[in-house]
């Protein structure tokens, strides 16, 4: 079996268009701790030194605390633009308000992909003050042409996500793509995504077929899983290589894990803070939008 690197990387990996096979990792990276907001603690794994984007994927953060202190300051008023947010509710409930009149709650089990586009002033701050607050931020890329399209939202409640129980013995809550016959609520997003919710109990397999060539990531939350026959632990994430299927498989420990992928955009990105555009000049040009109220 070939060696994984699970050091940093300068540059990330995109995979070439399959030949067939299993995707195994082309490299396995372990984030590291950060904060954003008003001083959240998370995990950062995609966006850090050790794998610093993922064509079409720019950030993934995991949060998980059952300290108030950890997050209760939240994510208070903030920009964005020419990307997408997608927040993924484990355990816990956020508020999330904007500068166009939208509010919303995020709930144990709940989704929202927002698309920033031209632009939005938005805050996700904390419904509790103790107990458990866990769950994912993933930033992904617009196309060129869609990056000044009007912002829009889908907020997906847990009852809207269907599971899945394909062959295997594995459970999968099924956000975008598709799995044994369930459809992801997830629709019209231009890097036609994957995002699966996997748990794999001692002794089970699960195996699904990813779209050519799209990237794609096995990120393990909980426990440890075989992807591709090479062992992912928890907080550690799997970068797909080449390949037509992937198989997750747990031994005697079970494992959860986040299974993304989308279409590769190949585009130059440019990002500073909370905009992400393909010119510094657009950069630029946000920044003073911003500045003017123009968002």
């Amino acid at each position: 079996m070939a060696t994984i690197n699970r050091g940093a990387v300068t540059t990330p990996f995109v995979p070439a268009a399959a030949t067939g096979g299993v995707r195994a990792p082309a490299l396995i990276v372990k984030g590291r701790a950060a904060s954003d907001g008003a001083g959240v603690k998370l995990y950062r794994v995609i966006g850090g030194p050790s794998l610093p984007d993922l064509d079409p994927f720019l950030m993934l953060d995991e949060f998980r605390s059952d300290k108030g202190a950890d997050y209760i300051a939240g994510f208070p008023d903030h920009p964005h633009r020419g990307f997408e947010t997608v927040t993924y509710m484990l355990a816990g409930r956020m508020r999330h308000g904007d500068n166009q009149g939208n509010t919303g709650l995020l709930r144990s089990g709940s989704v929202q992909w927002m698309t920033a586009g031209r632009g939005i002033v938005h805050s996700e701050m904390p419904e509790q003050e103790d107990g458990l607050m866990w769950g994912f931020q993933l930033w992904v890329n617009l196309p060129a042409k869609d990056k000044m399209t009007a912002p829009r939202y889908q907020d997906i409640e847990p009852e809207a996500i269907p599971q899945a129980t394909p062959p295997g013995g594995a459970t999968v809550r099924v956000i975008a793509g598709e799995v044994a016959g369930k459809h992801g609520p997830v629709t019209a997003v231009a890097t036609e995504p994957t995002y699966l919710d996997v748990a794999v109990p001692p002794g089970a397999r699960f195996e699904h077929a990813l779209p050519e060539p799209h990237a794609g990531f096995v990120y393990v939350f909980d426990g440890a899983l075989a992807v591709g026959g090479e062992t992912v632990r928890r907080g550690e994430l799997a970068v797909l290589g080449p390949g037509k299927r992937v198989v997750l498989s747990a031994g005697g420990e079970a494992g959860r894990a986040i299974l993304v992928a989308g279409k590769p955009l190949n585009e130059p990105i440019a990002k500073y803070g909370p905009f992400v555009m393909n010119t510094e000049m657009e950069i630029v040009q946000a920044i003073r939008d911003y500045q003017a109220g123009k968002f």
